[in-house]
């Protein structure tokens, strides 16, 4: 009697928030992708569209920004890419930010299940993408053996940053292999290397729209500050069990998760 009086008391929507942003923090430590379970528990809290993308900007990016710390040593080695990435980045995700400002919630939500897709199918063929972008490397390796040295263009790759970052700042899933298979295309080879001029261009996008939504009044705090912090820690332990789990299994439950949020947005704007 007790437990039913208790049960029917409890906000289970806001319960499932915060599993699912510590759950999103978890994932976004190991292989990304987070967003397709937090941002849509935040719609479900019954926040306008927009202002759950935002609200979730503002969740998930506290771990983003730790991460650089991680590969700081890595972002001085490279400091000339990591300096026009994070212009490139502020820039796009600036843009990214105020056009999603400009969007009706209406428009948003229509968006939202295509949004979704698109990032599911970025997981899904990251895959094959990577082990084309590792023959690739080898290609690179054999003609530099011979003589003829592939040195990145960084005046396409800013811009190119750019457009990239612009879907960070307007809803952003899936950008962090966005950023590597451009970095790997572009002639970037070293993975470490490769992994820290990702962070630092997607946490300049995310910190610019971070900072606007935040100007602009369009964070619901009550929610967004309860999944920040349990995003932040699921981030921190995930990395216990990241080597237990294969990459390959993570990528795959990131890909069902997110295609199932699109087919049940789909549903729901029938």
């Amino acid at each position: 009697m007790h437990l039913t009086a208790f049960a029917a008391h409890v906000d289970w929507r806001f319960v499932w928030l915060v599993v699912a942003a510590f759950i999103a923090g978890a994932i976004n430590a190991v292989a990304g992708g987070g967003s397709f379970l937090s941002f849509p528990a935040l719609l479900g809290m019954q926040i306008l569209p927009v202002q759950a993308n935002a609200t979730n900007t503002v969740a998930i990016w506290p771990g983003q920004l730790t991460s650089i710390a991680a590969y700081r040593n890595d972002v001085r080695r490279n400091v000339r890419s990591a300096w026009l990435m994070g212009v490139a980045g502020l820039l796009g995700g600036t843009a990214g930010a105020v056009v999603l400002l400009s969007t009706p919630q209406r428009t948003f939500m229509r968006l939202v299940p295509w949004l979704l897709l698109g990032a599911a199918t970025i997981f899904a063929v990251s895959g094959p993408v990577s082990r084309a972008l590792e023959r690739l490397k080898i290609k690179r390796r054999q003609d530099a053996m011979a003589g003829h040295v592939h040195l990145p263009r960084l005046v396409p790759l800013f811009f190119v940053t750019i457009a990239v970052s612009f879907y960070v700042g307007y809803f952003g899933a899936g950008a962090g292999f966005l950023f590597m298979t451009m970095l790997a295309l572009f002639g970037y080879e070293d993975m470490h290397a490769i992994n820290a001029l990702k962070v630092v261009a997607n946490t300049l996008a995310n910190g610019i729209a971070f900072f606007i939504f935040v100007v602009d009044g369009q964070v619901v705090w009550h929610y967004g500050f309860p999944a920040m912090i349990t995003c932040a820690i699921g981030g921190y332990f995930s990395a216990r069990f990241a080597r237990r789990i294969p990459q390959q299994v993570l990528r795959g439950l990131v890909v069902v998760i997110g295609l199932g949020m699109a087919a049940w947005f789909f549903w729901k704007n029938q």
